[in-house]
């Protein structure tokens, strides 16, 4: 298993003077437990308040009120906006269960369809441990209106099958939805001892001309010192989407220092949970900006 990360992958894009936000993250095995622990829900709260889109991974919620219980704080901490939520069904093939979700501000952008991704083709064995989370996304906000994103954990022992698995997902978006605008984002668990040098030659998303990786191999995406692998990734599809970002701004941003968190206090308080780095990425183009921060 990766270790444990809470990784904010942030696009921002011009909104007159204010910035458009998307952001996924892993919060290892969230669940009652979490929600219950003052201390994890406020350091959740000021983080997803940032962001006008959160995919998040690793949901265990299984009573159901953990995200809402998440939602109407984060509700309660920025009344300036309207947050909601949107949940997989609970996904795996045996006893363990996880859900991607993603909470949004309904102020600023709308779903407009979304799905679960199902493995039927009998030409293509199945391949997830979790299938990916789809959904649609409408902002009059900004310039590029429609977009897609895809969230997605994959099983560490399986990251290289997963990943090149997910050329059909997105593929199958594409033709679906008759759209390039497409993202993919989460916990590939595509780094380290999960994916050898050999397994990376076969990665059919990692070669095609129109599949851009955002997030470099030497980038650390990891919350511990000790550890530097970039298992969090951003893949973008199609040429448009790609041009809208501005070159090599995507990029580690560690947010300890944003809330003047500790490693200690991160592993220990969060419970192994709340990675510190976010992966910014400042847009031009359709999705207009002019800085990061």
């Amino acid at each position: 298993m990766a270790i444990p990360v809470l990784l904010l992958l942030l696009l921002f894009a011009d909104i007159a003077t204010a910035t458009f936000k998307i952001c996924a993250f892993n919060i290892k095995s969230f669940g009652e437990a979490k929600a219950s622990n003052r201390k994890v829900m406020s350091i959740l709260v000021k983080i997803l308040s940032r962001c006008d889109i959160s995919a998040i991974q690793e949901v265990r919620d299984l009573k159901g009120e953990a995200i809402p219980a998440l939602v109407k704080e984060i509700n309660r901490y920025d009344s300036s906006h309207s947050y909601v939520h949107l949940e997989s069904k609970r996904l795996g093939k045996n006893s363990y269960k996880e859900q991607l979700v993603f909470i949004y501000r309904a102020d600023m952008v709308k779903i407009t369809d979304f799905y679960q991704y199902v493995e039927d083709r009998p030409d293509h064995p199945e391949a997830f441990a979790r299938e990916p989370f789809i959904v649609r996304f409408h902002s009059p906000k900004t310039g590029e209106k429609d977009f897609a994103l895809i969230s997605h954990h994959t099983c560490p022992r399986e990251a290289a099958k997963e990943i090149n698995k997910l050329l059909l997902v997105m593929l199958e978006v594409k033709s679906r939805w008759r759209m390039e605008n497409i993202m993919l984002l989460g916990d590939l668990n595509a780094s380290c001892s999960y994916l050898t040098m050999d397994q990376w030659k076969e990665i059919q998303i990692r070669s095609g001309s129109y599949f851009h990786w955002l997030i470099g191999d030497k980038e650390d995406t990891t919350v511990r010192q000790k550890t530097h692998c970039a298992y969090d990734r951003i893949v973008v599809y199609g040429e448009d989407f790609f041009k809208a970002i501005i070159p090599a701004s995507a990029k580690p941003f560690n947010f300890k220092k944003k809330l003047g968190l500790s490693e200690e206090e991160v592993i220990i308080s969060l419970i192994s949970l709340l990675c510190v780095n976010i992966l910014t990425m400042c847009v031009a183009g359709g999705l207009l900006t002019v800085y990061c921060q």
